[in-house]
């Protein structure tokens, strides 16, 4: 038999869904919640003929709309529709950028009865504290992405990230714009030092750029994954230095800031600019030649192995993983599922439209990129 909470108990806890109907009203989630836990699939097992695990609940906490539009359209899709695949009821939650916000996601998230938690950290600090938490009620974490240091979670599901910036810095080396060309100066603008990820993006690229024969740094600061923030900084970069020849950028919604600085200066195309994430912009650009190239990481690849895991983790099971990562802050191996990026030209460009990461209609919208689709093998509807 349940207890019945105390009056104060009960006041504390409309407090806190209202606060976190608020919070959360973007992604519906603590609507769904609060209506009786409505989730994206059904509750029997994954596997046919099967006695269904005693908790088929997962929560899935998503960072922010702003630094990257997997996290508001292809991550949800894809991981709703292996929720469904695999008959686990999910709970998908944005915390809009905010810390504080995604702490709360997460209690909301424990206290509904989630066996499993994808975490996809803000900064390692606040990841932390949320993976502790779920340790203390016996929450499975997994770390969706993003490694969350000095946490505590079970398993971490990515890309091989310092392989994404090894191939970031070759295919700028290999742009364009820079072939052949020596001495190059270039700039780099990194993702935000709060996440793990852009510091092993910058050791992958930084391995292959500082080993480049007639290759000048002029500069390095980070872009903070924020569109504005990088073209301020871009502005003044090329102010200081108005002879680069590249911009190492470490995604896309950043690269359109180099660019949109570059049009300004009657510069796009004359610079070689990369990118990362195969975003509709980017791919636009890459077609347009005002950026190189962009890395293109299917969804599938974090998705459809987190999904699975949960599951498996949710039946009982205890899924060994084909590697490990150091936790960069005490040693930990972590057991790993690392998935290899893909680098996007004008020659392979069709290929996030085609595999569906993508919509044509998102990446053509208008008659002129239509056109300029159609010359690149990408068909619309």
């Amino acid at each position: 038999m349940i207890p019945v909470p105390s009056r104060s108990i009960v006041a504390g806890m409309t407090a806190r869904l209202n606060v976190l109907r608020t919070a959360m009203a973007t992604t519906g989630v603590a609507a769904a919640m609060v209506a009786g836990l409505t989730g994206c699939g059904n509750k029997t097992a994954s596997s046919p003929g099967a006695a269904p695990p005693a908790n088929a609940k997962v929560g899935i906490l998503l960072p922010d709309t702003a630094t990257s539009p997997r996290w508001v359209s292809a991550d949800p899709t894809e991981l709703r529709k292996q929720c469904a695949a695999n008959k686990l009821t999910c709970y998908i939650d944005n915390a809009n950028g905010s810390a504080t916000t995604q702490q709360s996601q997460a209690q909301a998230l424990i206290n509904a009865g989630v066996g499993v938690l994808l975490v996809v950290n803000l900064d390692s600090g606040s990841g932390k504290a949320i993976e502790a938490l779920a340790q203390q009620h016996n929450v499975v974490t997994i770390d969706y992405d993003r490694l969350t240091a000095g946490g505590t979670a079970s398993y971490y599901v990515s890309y091989d990230n310092v392989k994404v910036g090894e191939d970031q810095g070759t295919a700028l080396t290999g742009a364009a714009q820079v072939k052949g060309k020596s001495p190059v100066n270039y700039v780099e603008i990194d993702g935000a030092p709060t996440d793990n990820n852009a510091a092993q993006f910058a050791q992958g690229y930084n391995s292959v750029l500082s080993k480049q024969p007639g290759w000048n740094k002029l500069a390095d600061q980070t872009g903070n994954w924020d569109a504005a923030t990088a073209q301020i900084v871009f502005t003044t970069m090329l102010g200081q230095h108005p002879d680069i020849n590249a911009v190492m950028v470490a995604n896309d919604t950043m690269a359109q800031s180099v660019i949109n600085v570059l049009k300004s200066q009657g510069l796009a195309g004359k610079v070689a600019v990369s990118g990362q994430d195969a975003t509709a912009g980017g791919l636009v650009n890459v077609m347009s030649g005002t950026q190189a190239f962009t890395i293109y990481k299917p969804v599938a690849g974090e998705a459809d192995v987190a999904i699975k895991l949960a599951g498996q983790i949710l039946a009982g099971q205890k899924p060994t993983a084909p590697t490990t990562v150091k936790d960069p802050s005490n040693g930990r191996e972590i057991p790993a599922y690392l998935a290899d990026p893909t680098v996007i030209t004008k020659a392979n460009v069709a290929l996030p439209v085609t595999d569906g990461y993508v919509g044509a209609a998102a990446v053509c919208p208008t008659s002129a990129l239509v056109r300029l689709c159609a010359a690149n093998g990408i068909k619309t509807p």
